[in-house]
């Protein structure tokens, strides 16, 4: 995919240009070996670092991470309040790592609920990284697919309403612009650690045409050969975008 939502199928047998993982597994990885929650997430937090560290080296344009989806209010409070200071400690250790290494990070989602020293600190982070061009570490904490696709709705509506755009200007180009990924090659190569099978409300829109790879690996065992595994399969696979399969082997596809 292009920056602007094209589809590019001459660059099927490279890399992705853009990743997004549901790190799931941390729990359970924990109460395998009989420890609390806490120990998994702590565990997942160290593989983030491994994953990211082999993005930027496989020059990947976009790592996007699902770290605290709208539903995962619903868990423990106690869990919760863990999951805050996890991601408060986290991002004041690594901001100055990630800057170091020209990786620019970006958060997605609705921050509004997020205590203010941790929407401050996640501002700081984006600040400081704004011009790295390394690699985008997209964070995606209180997000979901219907929440962005409604943000969207909701402000191409308000341009209508003040007579900034048409009806008849509505379409998918357009709606791109609004969502939160606005700024990013659509998602090549979507990954869910931990077993399931399912997006969870995960960037919806985007993954419209995205490669699907599913693991039973657990996120803290999911290392550097694992993901190079999931880039391997990605590779092999023929991405057609509506066309045969003549067409995409004859480069015969205008987009």
């Amino acid at each position: 995919m292009s920056a602007d939502g094209n589809d590019s199928p001459e660059s099927c047998n490279d890399n992705p240009r853009h990743i997004a993982i549901i790190m799931d597994g941390n729990g359970r990885w924990a109460q395998k070996r009989f420890m609390p929650r806490a120990i998994g997430h702590q565990a997942g937090v160290k593989t983030v670092r491994k994953i990211v560290e082999y993005c930027a080296v496989q020059k990947i344009e976009a790592l996007s991470l699902f770290a605290f989806s709208s539903e995962n209010w619903r868990r423990p409070q106690d869990e919760v309040s863990l999951l805050m200071e996890l991601f408060m400690v986290t991002l004041g250790r690594e901001i100055k790592k990630l800057d170091r290494n020209n990786i620019r990070l970006k958060f997605i989602g609705d921050r509004s609920l997020f205590p203010q020293r941790l929407q401050d600190k996640m501002n700081e982070g984006e600040a400081q990284t704004q011009n790295n061009t390394a690699l985008t570490l997209v964070v995606a904490v209180n997000y979901g697919g219907r929440w962005d696709m409604c943000q969207a709705f909701q402000q191409v509506a308000g341009k209508i309403a003040a007579g900034e755009l048409s009806i008849a200007d509505v379409n998918p180009q357009l709606l791109n612009q609004y969502l939160s990924t606005a700024d990013l090659p659509e998602p090549d190569l979507f990954i869910r650690t931990g077993g399931e099978q399912r997006i969870s409300n995960f960037m919806l829109w985007q993954l419209a045409y995205t490669e699907f790879y599913f693991t039973p690996t657990l996120w803290p065992d999911f290392d550097q050969d694992a993901l190079a595994t999931a880039i391997e399969s990605f590779k092999v696979r023929e991405r057609r975008f509506g066309h045969t399969s003549e067409q995409v082997r004859n480069k015969a596809v205008t987009l």
